[in-house]
C-alpha cells in the first residue's frame, strides 16, 4: 500500500513539475525568437505542441489527485447536519456517502473504460500483438501531436478507479477504527509547534483554522476542531480565537500567565 502511495505522489509531482518546467521553455523560446539576436539560435525550435502536451498532463494529474485528496481526505463537503447527528446516524451517513462515492466512481470507471477500448486501445493492443485487425477502429489522434487520443482519455478510467479504490479504502478504515483522515491546511512539514514558550506558542497559532463543518467528523472526533486531538475541543474555542484589536502573540502570553 505504500508503494502504491508514493507511486501516486510521485506521478502527481512528476506531471505538475514537467508541465511547469514545458511552459517555462516555450514562454523563453517565444520571447527570444523575438529578438534579432537570438532568433538564429532559437527560432527554428517547434513548440507548437507544448500547450497541447501540458494540458493533457494537467488533465491527468487532476484525475490522480482527486483520488489522492479521498485518500487525505483533501475534498470540501458541506457537513453541517451529519456533524450534528448522534454517534450511530453520523457512523451510517458517513458509511453511505463513501460507498456511494465509491459506487459512483467506479461506474466512471467501467464506462470510462468502455469508450476507450473502443476509441482504439483495442485495435493498439491488437496490432501490438500482431493480431488480425479486422475491421477495428483504429481512433482519432490529437491535433497538434498527433498521438491517439485513448492514451489521453486512459486518465478517466485509471484515475477513477483508484479513486473508487480509495472511497473503499477509507470506509473499510472508517468501520475499523472510526476515523476519517483530515487535512491540514495549515501544517507544513518539518515544521513543530513549540508549546513552551509563550512567544513562539502563539506565533504557531494558525488563526484560519476552524471548526467549520467542512469535512464530517469520525467518531472519535466529538466537537470542536478535528485536527485537534481528544479533549481539545472544548479548549478550541478560547485557544484559536482571533483577539479583538492589539498583538495577538502578547494577548496569548498573557492567557498563558
Amino acid at each position: 500500500m505504500k508503494v502504491l502511495d508514493h507511486l501516486e505522489e510521485w506521478l502527481i509531482a512528476f506531471l505538475m513539475a514537467t508541465a511547469t518546467a514545458i511552459i517555462f521553455v516555450a514562454v523563453l523560446q517565444r520571447y527570444a525568437a523575438g529578438t534579432s539576436l537570438l532568433y538564429p539560435l532559437v527560432g527554428h525550435w517547434d513548440f507548437s505542441w507544448a500547450q497541447e502536451l501540458c494540458i493533457i498532463m494537467f488533465v491527468w494529474m487532476a484525475k490522480f489527485g482527486a483520488a489522492y485528496g479521498v485518500r487525505t481526505g483533501i475534498h470540501v463537503g458541506v457537513d453541517v447536519v451529519i456533524n450534528r447527528l448522534s454517534t450511530p446516524w453520523r457512523f451510517k451517513f458517513i458509511v453511505f456517502g463513501l460507498l456511494a462515492g465509491a459506487l459512483f466512481t467506479g461506474i466512471v470507471a467501467t464506462m470510462g473504460g468502455s469508450f476507450v477500448w473502443e476509441n482504439g486501445a483495442h485495435y493498439a493492443f491488437v496490432k501490438a500483438f500482431g493480431l488480425p485487425i479486422g475491421d477495428l477502429y483504429e481512433g482519432p489522434i490529437t491535433p497538434d501531436m498527433e498521438a491517439p487520443t485513448w492514451i489521453v482519455y486512459s486518465a478517466i478510467p485509471l484515475g477513477s478507479a483508484l479513486m473508487c479504490f480509495r472511497f473503499l479504502q477509507v470506509c473499510v478504515a472508517f468501520v475499523r477504527t472510526g476515523e476519517l483522515p483530515h487535512h491540514d491546511h495549515g501544517h507544513v512539514e518539518g515544521l513543530e509547534e513549540d508549546h513552551d514558550d509563550p512567544q513562539r506558542a502563539a506565533q504557531d497559532i494558525n488563526w484560519f483554522e476552524m471548526a467549520d463543518n467542512l469535512h464530517p467528523r469520525g467518531l472519535t472526533d466529538e466537537g470542536g476542531d478535528p485536527s485537534l486531538g481528544e479533549g481539545d475541543g472544548a479548549r478550541a474555542g478560547k485557544s484559536r480565537r482571533p483577539m479583538e484589536g492589539g498583538d495577538a502573540s502578547a494577548k496569548s502570553g498573557e492567557d498563558c500567565k
